[in-house]
């Protein structure tokens, strides 16, 4: 793949997925000046989310029988149209519409990163997708930087409106540079690919357990960085929204590692990348949990906790893309609406868990979800006979359903 068009694949999933997360650092101003109440504030980001979850079901599946750059150009292009009615809002309906169609037209995202692993040579597909999944996690955490910097200069609702201006731009270059691509398969009728989703999920063990550990580890994700604004706005910090978004700064170190666990998928390691990463998360919640003591111990933590999630995630995402090379954009619709199920959920519980139990509800809530994840990455290694997901280089296997399989969980 060429340099620039990889770099231009990171960037567009890195500003298309930074939408559904401007609104993490701005949630006090927009309880503020709107009338919502702060514990139940969290709702703007689970709408979002749930909406998000929405587009990964009806949209990207499109890919597997459309021509994947119009696809991607025309979502990009309605993503603009979406950050502008947020933008412009001024009234709870308006924004919850706004941020509802944002988190639909954000599921150009993951059409990006199945686009990149179909266009990818095999041997370096790990590697395409860990340089893309960095720009994706780079953007979900640097928009909290992004949006808390123009927060300062005017108010939550410039943060949009900057934003649709980029996406636009970002819709032209992806329409000059991406390559023409048709999928080379028959064309099903539309609900006949939707309704393929659930038989891939029936069949496909490997599609489950990734499955459901994008579930846990974005649950944990979204109870971190939804929460995390309330008390940095609140005495004895009551840091501005710059401050807080600033945050993501340590975040993004994580990012950092997810080429790494591609690469580490590619030779075979996947099941001992995901414990060991898991591992880390659980562990990650005890310096966050000491916010009271160091604004510092707290980085400390958030780096940790993005390390693990990213190494997860870019594991999860290796290993699907090698089970079948007709239906990447479904596996990837199909795995990432656990994703935004948990991070809904996530962003659902822990902002009342804050309002009832403060900073240590939501530690010990982030605590139990992680490990509830190690938890069932170690009971989905003892019912297999063999180590999970360390099979992406072995010898096929015949699966009882008729569909075929490269890898087995």
């Amino acid at each position: 793949m060429p340099r620039s068009t990889k770099w231009l694949f990171a960037v567009s999933a890195s500003m298309t997925v930074s939408t559904v997360y401007y609104a993490q650092p701005l949630l006090d101003g927009m309880a503020e000046s709107l009338p919502i109440e702060r514990s139940s504030i969290g709702t703007v980001i689970t709408v979002t989310q749930l909406f998000y979850a929405l587009g990964l079901l009806l949209l990207v599946p499109l890919g597997d029988i459309l021509n994947r750059r119009r696809l991607i150009v025309g979502l990009l292009a309605m993503s603009a149209a979406a950050l502008a009615v947020t933008g412009l809002a001024h009234g709870p309906t308006m924004l919850f519409v706004g941020l509802a169609a944002v988190g639909l037209m954000a599921a150009a995202t993951q059409s990006l990163v199945a686009f990149a692993s179909i266009l990818a040579a095999p041997d370096e597909r790990g590697r395409i997708v860990g340089f893309v999944t960095s720009g994706i996690v780079i953007g979900i955490l640097l928009a909290r930087t992004f949006a808390g910097l123009l927060a300062e200069l005017g108010d939550w609702h410039l943060v949009y409106l900057i934003s649709a201006s980029l996406m636009a731009l970002m819709s032209l270059l992806a329409w000059r540079t991406l390559p023409n691509a048709v999928p080379g398969i028959a064309r099903d009728s539309y609900w006949a690919l939707i309704r393929s989703m659930p038989t891939l999920f029936v069949h496909e063990k490997l599609f489950r357990v990734r499955a459901a550990f994008a579930f846990f580890i974005f649950a944990a994700f979204s109870i971190l960085w939804t929460s995390l604004s309330l008390p940095l706005s609140d005495p004895p910090f009551s840091y501005s929204p710059a401050a807080i978004g600033a945050f993501g700064l340590a975040g993004a170190a994580g990012a950092l590692g997810a080429a790494g666990a591609g690469r580490l998928a590619d030779r075979g390691y996947g099941r001992r990348t995901t414990g060991g990463a898991l591992a880390l998360l659980l562990v990650s919640w005890l310096p966050i949990a000491m916010l009271g003591r160091s604004a510092f111990v707290l980085i400390a933590g958030i780096v940790l906790l993005d390390l693990a999630v990213q190494a997860v995630h870019v594991t999860n995402q290796s290993l699907l893309f090698t089970l079948r090379s007709d239906a990447r954009s479904r596996l990837t619709a199909g795995y990432m609406i656990f994703y935004s199920f948990g991070s809904g959920a996530g962003a659902f519980v822990s902002t009342r868990a804050y309002a009832y139990a403060g900073w240590s509800g939501v530690c010990w809530l982030g605590g139990a979800v992680s490990a509830a994840a190690l938890l069932f990455w170690v009971l989905a290694g003892r019912n297999q006979g063999r180590p999970a997901g360390e099979a992406a280089n072995a010898s096929p296997v015949t699966p009882k359903s008729s569909l075929p399989r490269r890898v087995s969980e």
